[in-house]
């Protein structure tokens, strides 16, 4: 008899609550430790994800959520879509899949994009007429194993047959990778069989791509696929995960397959709790209520997941408590916090504390709400003290709001900026310049514990950062950049930085989430009305110009950046967050203006990322996005240039918005899509500067002159030269200077080789 999910989560971190696993990783690519240290590390990873999952009180716990890297490209490898060029490396198995995420001196990596509309990256893959799918990698069938060794029962998840192929990208032209479902469906039955012979009992197959318009096309194909699957004879249970949205007509596909569970988002988009009701087919089905937020850190109002979950119970066979999507996009502890906001910290819910709340409220729907009172009754009080709270709201911001005018949106014309532009900055034909931070080095890394630990005081640590701003600022003279930047050594990173020191923002110390790979991010807590109590880069880029004849860029992170890469308060529109955060940047351009910088880049590389998966959702999004970078960087003289940077986006969807932002010169990701992005920007007619990526920065390897000429010829096709940038893809931080070094030098000569 198959078991009862119960109450269980969707997914989990797995760059370890100390990020250990991004510390062995870092290592074995450095060559300091090998590939049985690196196998060990991720083994007690593991092992404790479990255990600990299964000691707090989870019903059913998930399995085969670890990675390496990144879960798109376990499922590439898993069933065998390995394209050539990485085979034919002669690497071991760990090494050739590490290849296509990093790339190798002789081969570039996969291309890599945002997971949905999240700020975790995937890496994509590449399916053509030659793909052959086969089960060549059996890992979840051994961390199955492997955690049954030790008592704990777990739930493989696996990514579902059809985001796998939607979300990967053809290597011929007209060739559709969905064309391959058939064939990737053969090798998911031979999982499916090897797992239930190994005694699983459930599988988790994700397709939040179902939360995105599907077109009748692709309902057919899922329909076909999950009959194929559900009418295998021996496999085991299947819990098809639809998160990130409503699945729309998808929900009713689902409900016909033969198949056993759902489990739903009821947090991003509550109505698909109606949808539950209207749909057939639910009453012989497990349905997990995902009423617990997995993206987002605010502690759950309880009483109100219970409710939402408590009206399905008439519309499904067996009801369970979830999370609305993996707790991969959450950190591991608030308690882990020592020295965050204590008006904030009981506020927030983090991956420890969401497992608590899913098994609270499990117990609740089963034994009735008296027997988890005392947690109710805490939770009412942390939600009651945040809604109450002076610090949440700020008369002043709110009145600067209510008095903005449509004006205050608006620049003049392009043309005219432009030539104003070109007159006081005298830049060549494909001018080159870098997207704004250079390596963070040992030194400067250091010189910032030091402050935080005490050792060195505010004024040692400033004169540190300006002797690296000067090393910086000597180095691009030496390299010849047109553009210069101060290289940002001050910044911990290119969000936090900024929420640090604007009021409505707290910061964590142990706050991890990976983003991909070894990166790992801290997103702030946006908890209240924003505010710019003084300058907060004005001090280092005027150092930097100061240094040169050159323009130095002053470098801000746009409002919709701030949103997407931060935890947000949810108790307003974001569209009124993002103004407030576009008021305090706009101070700060215009207080760069004032000390003498003439290029100021306000960075939107998440422009794309928060991009509602419906269509019919994007209109209201964009607009409040555009509206707020161009308050931002309105109220500016023509001679100052307003520059932008996207990346690692699909583009296409937001061009037009692209255009609506109306900055001076846009800088994009291109690299690994080999300029695809221009072909876009072209269909709309867009006439301003564009800096396409000529180097792909996320690789360790060092392109060389001859590949970004091509690539700037390439470019050259699309954009006349007196509107062409040249830069690499993203910024350099994560870097080091023997790598950043000769492949600025290779740009700079190709621009150099390739000016008319």
């Amino acid at each position: 008899m198959t078991s009862k999910i119960g109450s269980t989560v969707l997914g989990h971190p797995r760059i370890g609550p100390n990020r250990e696993l991004k510390r062995a990783l870092e290592s074995y690519w450095a060559g300091r430790s090998g590939e049985a240290d690196l196998r060990e590390v991720a083994r007690r990873l593991r092992e404790d994800t479990w255990r600990g999952l299964a000691e707090a009180g989870l019903d059913s716990v998930p399995g085969n959520t670890f990675s390496y890297y990144d879960h798109v490209l376990d499922t590439a490898v898993a069933f065998g879509a390995v394209p050539r060029r990485y085979a034919e490396l002669g690497l071991g198995a760990l090494d050739t899949y590490f290849a296509m995420a990093r790339g190798t001196e002789a081969v570039p990596p996969l291309e890599m994009t945002k997971w949905f509309d999240t700020n975790y990256h995937y890496l994509v893959p590449e399916i053509g007429p030659d793909t052959s799918f086969s089960l060549t990698d059996r890992t979840a069938v051994e961390q199955f194993r492997e955690a049954r060794k030790l008592g704990v029962e777990t739930r493989p998840v696996l990514v579902g047959p059809l985001t796998f192929l939607l979300l990967s990208k053809p290597s011929e032209e007209d060739f559709d990778p969905l064309d391959k479902l058939a064939e990737l469906t053969d090798a998911y039955e031979q999982l499916l069989g090897e797992l239930h012979r190994a005694g699983a009992q459930w599988v988790q197959l994700d397709e939040p791509a179902l939360a995105a318009d599907r077109t009748p096309q692709e309902l057919d194909a899922l329909r076909n696929t999950y009959r194929r699957l559900g009418d295998l004879a021996e496999r085991p249970a299947i819990l098809t995960a639809c998160y990130f949205g409503d699945p729309g007509d998808a929900l009713g596909v689902l409900a016909a397959a033969p198949i056993e569970g759902i489990a739903l988002d009821l947090v991003t988009d509550p109505s698909a709790q109606d949808r539950v009701a209207a749909t057939p087919g639910l009453r012989d089905k497990t349905l997990v209520a995902g009423v617990i937020d997995g993206r987002n850190i605010w502690r759950a109002d309880l009483d109100r997941c219970m409710t939402a979950a408590a009206t399905l119970l008439g519309s499904a066979g067996e009801v369970g408590i979830g999370t609305s999507c993996s707790l991969l996009h959450v950190p591991y502890d608030v308690d882990a916090e020592t020295t965050l906001d204590p008006q904030v910290k009981p506020w927030l819910s983090f991956a420890a504390q969401k497992v608590r709340e899913v098994v609270t409220l499990g117990r609740a729907l089963r034994e009735g709400r008296d027997v988890v009172e005392s947690e109710l009754v805490e939770a009412r009080a942390a939600v009651a003290d945040r809604a109450r709270a002076e610090r949440v709201r700020d008369n002043r911001v709110r009145a600067r709001l209510d008095a903005l005018r449509p004006q205050d949106s608006r620049r003049t014309d392009y043309a005219k900026r432009a030539e104003a532009q070109q007159k006081s900055l005298r830049l060549p034909p494909l001018p080159t310049t870098t997207i704004g931070s250079f390596p963070q080095t040992t030194d400067v890394r250091k010189a910032r514990a030091a402050l935080r630990a005490g050792r060195i005081d505010a004024a040692t640590y400033r004169q540190r950062m300006r002797d690296e701003v000067e090393r910086v600022i000597a180095l691009q003279e030496d390299i010849g950049l047109d553009v210069l930047v101060h290289g940002e050594p001050e910044r911990n990173d290119m969000v936090q930085y900024f929420a640090e020191q604007l009021d409505g923002f707290a910061a964590t110390d142990n706050g991890w989430v990976q983003s991909y790979g070894s990166r790992c991010v801290r997103p702030p807590i946006l908890f209240g009305d924003v505010r710019r109590p003084e300058p907060m880069t004005v001090e280092w880029a005027a150092h930097a110009q100061r240094l040169t004849e050159k323009p130095v860029k002053g470098m801000l992170t746009g409002p919709v950046t701030m949103l997407a890469w931060s935890f947000v308060r949810d108790d307003q529109p974001q569209a009124d967050t993002a103004r407030q955060v576009a008021l305090a940047i706009r101070d700060e351009v215009r207080d760069l203006e004032a000390a003498g910088i003439r290029v100021v880049q306000v960075d939107e590389p998440a422009l794309r990322e928060l991009l509602p998966l419906r269509a019919e959702q994007r209109p209201a999004y964009l607009e409040w996005a555009v509206e707020s970078f161009r308050l931002a960087t309105s109220g500016i003289a023509e001679a100052t240039q307003i520059h932008t940077h996207l990346c690692y986006s699909e583009f296409g969807d937001v061009i037009d918005a692209i255009v609506a932002l109306d900055a001076d010169v846009t800088s994009i990701e291109a690299a690994r899509s080999r300029m695809e992005v221009l072909a876009d920007l072209n269909e709309v007619g867009f006439d301003r500067g564009v800096g396409p990526g000529v180097y792909d920065i996320h690789s360790p390897r060092v392109p060389d002159g001859e590949e970004m000429g091509e690539l700037l010829r390439a470019a050259l096709k699309a954009v006349p030269a007196d509107r062409l940038w040249v830069n690499p893809d993203c910024g350099l931080k994560t870097r080091d200077y023997p790598q950043v070094e000769p492949a600025l030098r290779n740009m700079t000569e190709a621009a150099h080789r390739t000016r008319p």
